[in-house]
């Protein structure tokens, strides 16, 4: 059940759901995930009083696990299985009046599981794939410890094989001193021709002992000889599976917790590597034991052995299975809380948890990381200073885990290095060190552990974070698995490119819709200030790093990542909903606008992401009048649409009918607007104030398609206040052609300086002579 468990956490997709739906309430999947160790024979309960003992033998193990749950994390686990074993023995369950059916519906789950994951290993999907791949890896480090375990148990026997026929070769070498000093005292008490004849005799005995002795001694060596080769052979096969987990599997699950920091998948639970590291440490500790018996054992004829090159291996081995299970921040704000934990990977095994060690969290520079790798002596050096930074270690029983959680460090302050070149401060890198020590064998051996975070980015104010986000982002995608920190590619393929983007967008916008091979094409028309509408066209082009983010687009004020961070800001704090309706075309230059909508109707309008200002979105509509085709209204930003949101402000246009290509904007939009009050209704006055309301209008189209609707050219519509809007004209821009842009577009930066001002004084109450009958 444990091996099918593993397979079935790596369903995806259709799969994931249906297995989801085998668990509810009847058999909670919490109660799968947490037992899933636990061995429950379901061919023996053929009768109610097995089955009834099935059902008990649950209730226990939940109760255990409740008992087991400590600290703050395991709170809610420890609540949760009381409510779980308090719900399969309360009187009048299924469970409780009729046991079997506890039988049937956990052979009903692991059936339909067992089929998932049979059929997800057969699929060619990807998902398949991955799952075929990972069992396949598993099976054969379990097979590995297997092995593992059979020759240390074979080591073990001739170990004692060893110890028995050397306490019995020492026994008979005392035994045959003590006899030949018997036989030549006797010898020297005989006369001379009497003692001639026995001493031929005994002559004869002592040579026959000393032969076998001699043959015992030989045999002993060639014992020892054989333990020691097994041991070789039990190193060798230690050391291909410490590479197999530290290097490959760990190093991997690093990869993968580093892809997630740029909105890439989960990285996964840490619970089977644990177990790996744990069996690793527990084999390389009792191999060690072995040697130190054979070593005692040896003292007076020394054989060859590994002895100094296993405890170097479980140094090793201890010393790198720390590992970071929660990062922190890695654009990290001096003076801002923030959590990280961090996790001993053996900590079930060789009693560390007797007495918790304690962890220090250190921030240190690249090139102290540098010297850290290559056993370099920092001097304790550190790069800046920390509050909270010392914690330890808590164990959990029911889980096996030691981990120490750091709730509220915050950099105190940062000392930074001589950057270089066109290096600026958000290009640097730090890392903290997590660094502890503890003993093993009765402190017998005391050992050092340390870890590294992710590389982090310091800054002092937010306004750094946009260019932070991008030295993480760069590093997060292309670093490579044992790089020297922190070494990272200056130039990168654009796919490659694209991918972390993608992955970023979706994240950060959390949205499915990521980024199309439309919205590629475009990117890298503006990345590489390229006409070519061809994917394929880039697919060899490299980036350089300061493309990405240190040089300024042509004809700009910012980079790429600038602008490519701004849409994402606008689109995940206010725009989100009508990304993921696809109500956002977004990707597109004002020519390729103009190219979408020269065949529409008029009315017919598109939002897309301005060129000229970071965050912005533009309405391009087409409307033919006598001065133009195409209208490009001036970007709104985020904080204009923390006044008035893009669906009341394109409810306010009511010229704009269709959202391309042919959407009717009510049914896109409408679910979206903020429900205002009925004309008749009457306003409702507030220590004698009425409350106004905003309306988005464009002036100059108004008088360009001689539009009559009423209240159309307001910049307020204030219902219950009409003597306000019979006015509007004070509001206009003197001279219409200076909102309009060198292109003939319109361009309203005059005018939405008035708005904006007008949205400010309606924040605040207005003077009671613009109000009839006001109140004073």
């Amino acid at each position: 059940a444990m091996a099918v468990w593993i397979q079935a956490q790596q369903l995806q997709g259709e799969a994931l759901r249906q297995m989801q739906a085998l668990y509810g309430q009847h058999f909670p999947i919490e109660v799968r995930h947490y037992l899933s160790q636990d061995s429950i024979d379901l061919d023996n309960p053929q009768e109610n009083v097995k089955a009834t003992q099935l059902l008990e033998g649950l209730i226990q193990e939940l109760q255990k696990k409740a008992d087991h749950q400590v600290g703050e994390d395991g709170f809610l686990l420890k609540i949760n299985f009381f409510h779980y074993a308090t719900q399969l023995q309360a009187s009048g369950n299924t469970y409780d009046r009729c046991p079997m059916e506890l039988v049937r519906c956990i052979r009903h789950i692991l059936y339909h599981e067992q089929r998932l994951v049979r059929e997800a290993n057969n699929s060619p999907s990807p998902a398949g794939s991955l799952v075929d791949a990972m069992s396949q890896k598993h099976l054969q480090i379990n097979q590995t410890f297997e092995e593992l375990r059979l020759i240390t148990q074979d080591s073990e026997n001739e170990l004692k094989k060893l110890q028995q026929t050397q306490e019995y070769f020492i026994i008979q070498y005392q035994e045959n001193m003590r006899l030949q000093g018997r036989w030549f005292s006797q010898l020297s008490q005989l006369g001379p021709q009497e003692r001639l004849s026995r001493e031929t005799t005994l002559q004869q005995k002592k040579a026959s002992l000393e032969a076998w002795l001699h043959r015992e001694a030989q045999t002993l060596q060639q014992y020892r000889v054989d333990l020691a080769e097994k041991h070789q052979k039990t190193l060798q096969l230690l050391r291909k599976q410490q590479t197999t987990i530290l290097d490959d599997e760990l190093i991997q699950w690093k990869r993968r917790q580093q892809l997630a920091g740029n909105g890439g998948p989960p990285e996964g639970t840490l619970d089977v590597l644990q177990t790996w590291c744990e069996k690793l440490a527990e084999i390389i500790w009792q191999n060690r034991q072995q040697i130190r018996r054979a070593e005692h054992l040896c003292q007076q004829l020394p054989i060859p052995g590994p002895v100094e090159e296993m405890l170097s291996e479980l140094n090793s081995t201890i010393t790198d299975i720390i590992s970071a299970l929660k990062q922190p921040p890695q654009v990290l704000k001096t003076q801002t809380k923030f959590a990280a934990t961090v996790r001993l990977l053996v900590g079930g095994k060789l009693n560390v948890h007797m007495n918790p060690p304690q962890v220090k969290a250190t921030i240190i520079s690249e090139q102290q990381a540098k010297a850290l790798l290559k056993n370099e002596s920092t001097r304790n050096e550190s790069s800046g200073e920390f509050f909270y930074n010392c914690c330890v270690m808590e164990y959990h029983q029911a889980t096996g885990t030691l981990s120490a959680h750091f709730r509220n460090m915050s950099l105190k302050r940062i000392k930074r290095s001589d950057r270089r070149g066109a290096e600026s401060v958000t290009e640097e890198k730090f890392t903290i060190l997590f660094e502890s020590q503890f003993s093993v064998g009765g402190n017998e051996l005391v050992f050092q552990v340390k870890t590294l975070s992710l590389p982090v980015v310091v800054i002092v104010h937010g306004s750094q974070d946009n260019n932070a986000t991008a030295t993480v982002l760069w590093d997060n995608a292309f670093a490579e698995p044992g790089r020297v920190p922190f070494a990272v590619p200056d130039k990168v393929q654009w796919p490659q490119l694209c991918e972390a983007l993608n992955m970023k967008f979706k994240a950060e916008v959390q949205s499915s819709r990521g980024l199309t091979k439309e919205n590629l094409v475009f990117l890298a028309q503006k990345l590489f200030n390229s006409t070519s509408s061809h994917l394929e066209d880039y697919s060899s082009t490299t980036v350089s790093w300061s493309q990405f983010n240190r040089e300024n687009l042509p004809g700009r004020n910012y980079t790429f990542w600038q602008w490519f961070d701004g849409v994402m800001e606008v689109l995940k704090k206010h725009l989100k909903p009508h990304w993921n309706d696809g109500a956002i075309l977004g990707f597109v230059n004002k020519q390729q606008a103009h190219d979408l909508l020269i065949n529409k109707p008029d009315g017919t309008f598109l939002l897309r992401f301005s060129d000229s200002e970071i965050g912005g979105i533009t309405i391009a509509w087409k409307f033919d009048s006598s001065e133009r085709m195409f209208w490009n209204l001036m970007p709104f930003t985020t904080r204009d649409f923390s006044i008035r949101s893009l669906a009341d402000r394109l409810g306010d246009l009511s010229y704009l009918i269709y959202v391309f290509p042919d959407r009717p904007k009510d049914e896109v939009f409408s679910k979206y607007y903020t429900p205002v009050l009925c004309e008749s209704t009457p306003a409702k006055a507030v220590d004698g104030y009425v409350k106004p309301q905003i309306k988005q209008v464009v002036p100059e189209f108004v008088s360009a398609s001689g539009d009559s609707a009423p209240g159309g050219a307001t910049y307020m519509d204030q219902a219950p206040s009409p003597a306000v809007c019979s006015q509007p004209h004070y509001m206009y821009a003197q001279n219409p052609d200076a909102v309009l842009d060198p292109e003939g577009d319109f361009d309203l930066d005059d005018t939405m300086d008035v708005a904006r001002h007008v949205e400010e004084l309606l924040r605040r109450p207005m003077d009671s002579q613009w109000i009839p009958h006001a109140q004073s």
